[in-house]
């Protein structure tokens, strides 16, 4: 979700930038909302929020979040940017309406799970961003399954690229590197650096020949790989295929039991008619069989003129063979139609090795398996919940859903967990999180789990205990991609540094901007900013060829700087402008 038109600012002299502060409004104090706004307070950001229950944290208004009179104490009038962190929709969406009533231009951040809505809103709606919890969190829990210890993304030329956080210790490759040789590289770009000895910005230590030191943080992001979907071959296909019949098998054992005794009745009925009277044929025999048995008719003659002993067994196969059919019906139809059909169309597609299994078919699961699907990597989802909203999404982008008990062996053995790549335990429930990752590790001890937990706090003792490979929280992962967002503009990646707050952005040069004109190396040293790369009329630039710069107009630079001096960017008017 987002807006469809980026929004550049026009960014004013740093010199007169302390005339005012913004006012921020978090509505809405869930886990999530209270987690963005006290991020957004030690930012230094004048942030007041409300609640529904009461808290001790200042700055906080205690009421109904739909209610004007509570809005109007809350500042809602001059307020620049109002959050809307409820996780009901329907809640975001009478704030909203109320909240523009009142000011009609500011700015709202709206946090919505239907995806679909938060569009339309953001095409209809000015100055409204509509954000997802999942849609933050999904793509690092999918990092975090393909081996790499993410810590966000940012998008850049049309990508997303992973983020890390390498911290230098005395064993790591990079300790007493030159910044300058980290610099030009265009598979790597240094988004925020984080001294621990001197305070320098990441522009002067590249152009002064500082070498990283023992304590160091340095935030990188890395292209992503682009991976090939595997075709399959045919000997692969071979074994989808019997691994269907056998699933085929074991799912229509009680049907095709009852298919051999309604057989066995028909076959049993003719010939006895047959042997009594050998004047009828077979073929009319077997027809008024399948008509007695069935309740259709035809051909009575059969049984009209034989024997009492005839007439007594056709009636009691009438009964006998209402039964049986009615039970052969039912079990056709749950077969055909019901979830065993799905789960034998699964278990042909299921792939057998080198795969990657989703536990829970949420909104935070569906996202990883999008994000993995198109990175070309087989994917299996288990979910428990048959009428999940995201079953039928799944399966149309050729993902198999297994409906079952992801913390049952059976269910996990069914997906081939022994040959798997990564197992992700992600439903909406922390205790079933940790049930499934703790009998996945029982079955597949080497396998590389990554479990969701709502408490940030929490998730790190249970990764220290269990040992899981990774243990986080959407609502950790996403807040600062709130308060980002918050803060103004089109942000296109953020993420936390100790304890402050930085985000990336693009803003268009024209003549009228504060860059126009200025190298780019003074500007970053000026503003504790960090260029990551120019896209011009005449082409991308990197690398010190970025550097050297001088910005001209319709020119369109790409930074990241701390969020409590990107408060200061939007001090002045700015229109938005269509990114090229």
């Amino acid at each position: 979700m987002g807006t469809n038109v980026r929004e550049y600012c026009q960014v004013p002299r740093f010199e007169s930038l302390r005339e005012m502060k913004p006012k921020i409004i978090v509505c809405g104090l869930g886990n999530t909302g209270y987690r963005v706004f006290s991020l957004l307070k030690r930012q230094g950001v004048l942030v007041t929020g409300i609640s529904t229950l009461p808290r001790e944290d200042d700055g906080i208004i205690v009421g109904d979040l739909r209610s004007p009179e509570i809005l109007i104490q809350a500042g809602i009038r001059d307020a620049t940017a109002l959050l809307l962190m409820s996780s009901d929709d329907a809640l975001n969406l009478a704030i909203l309406t109320q909240a523009r009533v009142i000011n009609p231009r500011i700015r709202i951040i709206n946090r919505l799970i239907n995806s679909r809505l938060g569009s339309r809103l953001d095409q209809t709606l000015a100055y409204h961003v509509s954000m997802s919890v999942s849609a933050l969190s999904g793509p690092i829990f999918a990092f975090a399954a393909l081996g790499n210890t993410a810590i966000g993304q940012i998008d850049l030329m049309g990508a997303n690229w992973p983020m890390y956080e390498e911290l230098i210790d005395d064993r790591h490759p990079w300790n007493g590197a030159l910044m300058r040789h980290l610099w030009d590289n265009r598979d790597r770009m240094l988004i925020y650096y984080h001294p621990a000895h001197q305070k320098v910005d990441l522009v002067s230590a590249v152009l002064h020949d500082h070498k990283l030191e023992t304590g160091d943080r340095l935030i990188v992001a890395t292209r992503p790989k682009a991976s090939r979907s595997q075709r399959l071959s045919w000997e692969r296909r071979l074994k989808s295929f019997f691994a269907g019949l056998t699933q085929f098998r074991r799912q229509s054992q009680a049907a095709l039991l009852i298919t051999l005794v309604l057989f066995f009745l028909i076959i049993a009925s003719a010939l006895t008619y047959v042997s009594v009277n050998f004047a009828i044929p077979f073929p009319d025999a077997l027809y008024f069989t399948v008509g007695m048995l069935t309740g259709a008719g035809g051909h009575e003659e059969v049984a009209e003129q034989a024997p009492v002993a005839i007439k007594v067994f056709t009636a009691v196969m009438m009964l006998v063979g209402a039964g049986v059919i009615g039970v052969f019906y039912a079990l056709l139809n749950d077969l055909v139609l019901g979830s065993h059909f799905h789960q034998v169309w699964n278990a042909v597609q299921l792939p057998q090795r080198n795969h990657y299994i989703i536990c829970g078919l949420g909104a935070v699961g569906f996202q990883i398996a999008q994000r993995l699907k198109s990175g070309g990597h087989e994917v299996v989802a288990i979910e428990r919940d048959p009428q999940g909203r995201f079953i039928k999404g799944a399966r149309a982008l050729k993902i198999p859903v297994i409906i079952d008990d992801a913390s049952l062996p059976d269910a996990l053995n069914a997906v081939h967990i022994p040959t798997a790549t990564a197992l992700l335990a992600v439903t909406s429930h922390d205790t079933d999180n940790l049930e499934i990752a703790l009998m996945a590790k029982s079955l597949a001890p080497k396998l590389p789990i990554v479990v969701r937990n709502q408490d940030p706090s929490f998730a790190r003792q249970v990764q220290q205990v269990f040992e899981f490979n990774r243990v986080m929280s959407p609502t950790e992962l996403a807040a600062p991609s709130f308060a980002a967002a918050a803060l103004g503009g089109q942000v296109l990646g953020n993420g936390i540094t100790g304890d402050s707050l930085w985000v990336a952005l693009g803003t268009l040069i024209t003549p009228g901007h504060t860059f126009y004109g200025r190298a780019t190396a003074e500007i970053a040293q000026e503003a504790d900013l960090v260029p990551l790369y120019i896209k011009t009329p005449r082409g991308d630039l990197h690398g010190f060829e970025l550097l050297s710069h001088v910005l001209d107009n319709q020119d369109v630079l790409y930074l990241t700087i701390p969020a409590n001096k990107l408060e200061e960017l939007w001090r002045t008017s700015s229109s938005p402008l269509t990114a090229r």
